[in-house]
């Protein structure tokens, strides 16, 4: 049973994208934390990882706690200040993927007016210490959905807005990764994983259970 007095608020498993994996997805909720990620970008939809439209809509009106990764045309609209028609019910968090060199003032800004208007919380990337800007969350993400392990994490301090760890992370790594990470006691966070939880590229509900497991115990 783990011991460690800094788990995550909830996990983050990305890459939910058939509604076929939506009841096994719901029985897991119901034991553990879990947000899923839904990767969405029109120029995707239908590839791996990617819902197309039936799916999508299923997964939307599914009850599942769910965040919208957005990619491509659309993430990157969203921070250039620009009206997307993106329909976001069913979705509480919403993760503007719009580049991997950081964002700067006006990037952040619109990404804010976006969930706002939408009644959404957006979360950006980074790729080194947390930025202090509390205006949107933040994910340590090195990784780009590939499964690399960073050099380091960052430490996850009251000083940061609401912050997320990524990197390397499934069923093998994520007790280890989470036994040296430098938390501050009380301080709330959120881990994400996509590369590690497929087999043969399809979403793995018994490699998600394997993590919960080793994240907070068999329950």
């Amino acid at each position: 049973m783990p011991t460690r007095n800094h788990e995550p608020s909830y996990i983050t498993f990305t890459g939910l994208d058939r509604r076929e994996h939506i009841e096994s997805a719901g029985a897991l909720s119901a034991i553990y934390p879990i947000e899923w990620g839904v990767l969405v970008d029109d120029a995707q939809a239908g590839t791996p990882l990617f819902p197309d439209n039936t799916n999508l809509e299923a997964i939307r009106r599914s009850g599942l706690r769910l965040s919208a990764h957005i990619c491509g045309n659309w993430a990157k609209g969203i921070v250039q200040g620009r009206e997307i028609d993106l329909d976001l019910s069913g979705f509480s968090r919403i993760q503007i993927n719009h580049g991997f060199e950081g964002s700067t003032e006006a990037q952040i800004a619109n990404s804010q007016a976006f969930g706002a208007k939408r009644g959404v919380r957006p979360a950006l990337q980074c790729q080194g210490k947390f930025p202090s800007d509390a205006r949107v969350d933040w994910l340590f993400d090195v990784s780009f959905g590939k499964g690399l392990t960073p050099k380091s994490f960052p430490k996850v301090t009251h000083s940061y807005p609401f912050c997320g760890i990524s990197g390397s992370l499934g069923p093998t790594t994520v007790a280890a990764v989470l036994d040296k990470l430098e938390v501050e006691l009380g301080t709330p966070y959120w881990i994400d994983m996509e590369s590690r939880i497929r087999t043969e590229g399809e979403l793995d509900i018994s490699k998600c259970r394997a993590v919960c497991e080793a994240v907070y115990g068999k329950r």
